[in-house]
């Protein structure tokens, strides 16, 4: 690693750590933009939300912006477009029974005739403000809950007595469209995951008339779901194991590990694992979106050094040069020194102290490169579009999910499983 980034990284993670990004103030000359697609089912789940968000907006910002695009942008994390497809339909039928929004059991891709027919639907319709955002609603129901009568018929009537329109606040185009977003001041934000993000913002700039109440079973940092005494008993006895996958040069794995090792490992008796991934170059990172998420986790991140690849090379030898029951404590112990002391695990006396903090007295002398790339081979069965990924294994059940973002669903699978038992339990004895 070269001396510049060596000593240039801390400072500026520190300044940046510090720097107060939440007072600054989000320009609202564009108003505020939500960009959909008709075949998004994340799109699905955020317009169920809309006319209850642009009820609460200040008269600035109305009428919310409608932006709907016909075009996909490439799957994340080189998965095949089918891959992508079959993640998206089952994380959102998560998503939706956490959050209680409105889901097909059996959801499917709606068909090109039909997402054809709700676009010209939606092009002709004189409606506008509060009217269009429950049409849109309605057709995006009929679009994933295969009600294609009602969609023809609707069709029908818009191509025989309507033409199209022109509205500022509806705009069709091709633009590529990963999944639906909101866009206000140049910031985007992701529709489902930031919505509360971004609820909080527009309240701390005075942008609602009233409190925003969304994702109402929404588990916060560091708050339990489960904490009745016998409920967490039962959980504990079930022994729950979590297997994660991570990119060492990546801060969320330092973030995500540090939470779950501080806050859910020892409550819940989950038995962690750690996974390694060869270099995949993600220390070019948002600072920004780190520094924010570990103020919401509570869990310190500067000043840090990037890892590059020779350093996550040494950070893996390093992990596996100690015993395995010692191998949590150790990639606690390796992450946080990188991330939140500045070490620089290429740099040999960086590397000695950690290796002496360890006790390690002889290093792993097999090929790490074929290591961690068993490690990338059982990670990329798991087709997940984001890093790190996380197995939970419990009551004979495995549940497999990603990211930071995802983190809640360990407490939420732990809560619907002892509803499992409990219901299981019931109806023996009936």
């Amino acid at each position: 690693m070269s001396l510049l980034r060596r000593w240039f990284d801390p400072i500026r993670s520190s300044w940046f750590y510090q720097k107060p990004i939440r007072k600054t103030v989000l320009s609202i000359d564009q108003g505020l933009s939500i960009h959909l697609r008709l075949d998004d089912v994340y799109s699905y789940l955020t317009v169920q939300q809309l006319p209850q968000l642009e009820e609460i907006l200040v008269d600035e910002l109305k009428p919310l912006k409608i932006i709907i695009s016909s075009q996909a942008a490439e799957p994340p994390n080189a998965m095949s477009y089918l891959e992508w497809q079959n993640y998206c339909l089952n994380d959102a039928k998560i998503l939706s029974k956490q959050h209680r929004f409105s889901f097909d059991e059996t959801p499917e891709q709606p068909t090109a005739e039909a997402l054809q027919q709700a676009e010209i639907i939606l092009k002709n319709t004189p409606l506008r403000g509060q009217d269009f955002l429950y049409l849109l609603e309605d057709i995006f129901h009929m679009l994933w809950q295969k009600q294609y009568g009602k969609l023809r018929m609707l069709h029908a009537m818009a191509s025989y007595h309507h033409k199209a329109q022109n509205f500022p606040e509806r705009i069709f185009n091709d633009d590529p469209v990963l999944v639906s977003y909101f866009e206000i001041g140049g910031r985007q934000y992701h529709a489902v995951d930031d919505l509360l993000r971004l609820t909080r913002r527009l309240k701390q700039q005075k942008l609602l008339t009233d409190n925003p109440i969304f994702l109402i079973n929404h588990i916060d940092w560091r708050e339990h779901l489960i904490s009745h005494a016998e409920a967490l008993n039962e959980i504990q006895k079930l022994d729950p194991e979590l297997d994660l996958y991570i990119a060492l040069e990546d801060p969320i794995s330092w973030l995500l590990l540090a939470y779950i090792k501080e806050e859910l490992a020892n409550y819940y008796n989950i038995h962690l694992k750690v996974y390694p991934l060869s270099y995949h170059g993600r220390d070019l990172f948002d600072w920004s979106l780190a520094t924010r998420l570990s103020k919401r986790t509570e869990v310190t991140f500067t000043p840090f050094c990037r890892p590059t690849e020779s350093a996550s090379m040494q950070m893996a030898q390093l992990f596996y040069s100690v015993p395995e029951d010692q191998q949590i404590d150790a990639i606690y112990r390796i992450l946080q020194a990188v991330w939140t002391e500045g070490k620089d695990l290429s740099y040999a006396p960086h590397f000695n102290e950690v290796l002496h903090e360890l006790g390690v007295k002889t290093l792993f002398d097999q090929d790490i490169r074929k290591k961690l790339a068993e490690n990338d081979h059982h990670c990329e069965m798991k087709s997940q579009p984001n890093f790190p990924v996380l197995e939970l294994r419990i009551a004979g059940q495995n549940f497999v999910f990603n990211s930071l973002y995802r983190v809640w669903m360990i407490e939420s699978i732990f809560s619907n499983v002892l509803e499992e038992k409990y219901k299981s339990e019931n109806d023996i004895e009936e």
